[in-house]
């Protein structure tokens, strides 16, 4: 595995390296080995989840948990692509509030490793999108929170208007003034 930082700390790309022969491709997708030398902590997947998504432009997010259960994640496309975006919310960070976006699909087999204390979002770029999550920690429902995907604030550059969002996500708070 290749590990790519991104503009904001912790959170990376992470790329596969495949090894071709005549029967096709094999990858190794998380080692936590590797992980670890790649600065990336103690992340063990301890939930794999899926989000199955029928509609391009679909918009997931802005997700995060507070602490102290907040969670790591590490995001991948299985079938599909996506714009993938992760916010830095640590206080004290040099980036708080920056965003961070790539495109994730089912050919490639990048991830996009997600740390503790960002908030994570995506939006879908083909139909019938499926997009796999192995969680750091179990999730545990109350301390779900989120980010407007449209806050001024963030100003995020998301590629496509979104045309399927639950009302839940349409419906976060913005960020305050003070920010």
């Amino acid at each position: 595995m290749r590990f790519v930082p991104t503009a904001i700390a912790g959170v990376t790309i992470v790329e596969t390296e495949p090894r071709l022969d005549g029967r096709g491709a094999f990858a190794r997708l998380y080692c936590p080995l590797e992980f670890a030398a790649a600065g990336l902590g103690d992340f063990r997947p301890a939930q794999v989840n899926l989000s199955r998504n029928t509609a391009r432009h679909t918009l997931r997010g802005l997700h995060y948990q507070d602490p102290p259960r907040a969670e790591a994640k590490l995001v991948r496309v299985t079938r599909g692509r996506i714009f993938d975006v992760a916010v830095d919310l640590r206080p004290g960070s040099p980036t708080l509030y920056r965003w961070t976006g790539t495109v994730l699909d089912e050919d490639g087999l990048r991830a996009l490793f997600i740390p503790e204390g960002c908030a994570h979002g995506f939006i879908t770029l083909a139909p019938e999108t499926d997009v796999l999550y192995q969680m750091g920690r179990n999730f545990e429902p109350g301390w779900g929170r989120g980010l407007r995907y449209d806050d001024p604030r963030l100003a995020i550059a998301w590629p496509a208007v979104p045309a399927v969002v639950d009302d839940k996500d349409r419906n976060w708070p913005l960020l305050g003034a003070d920010v």
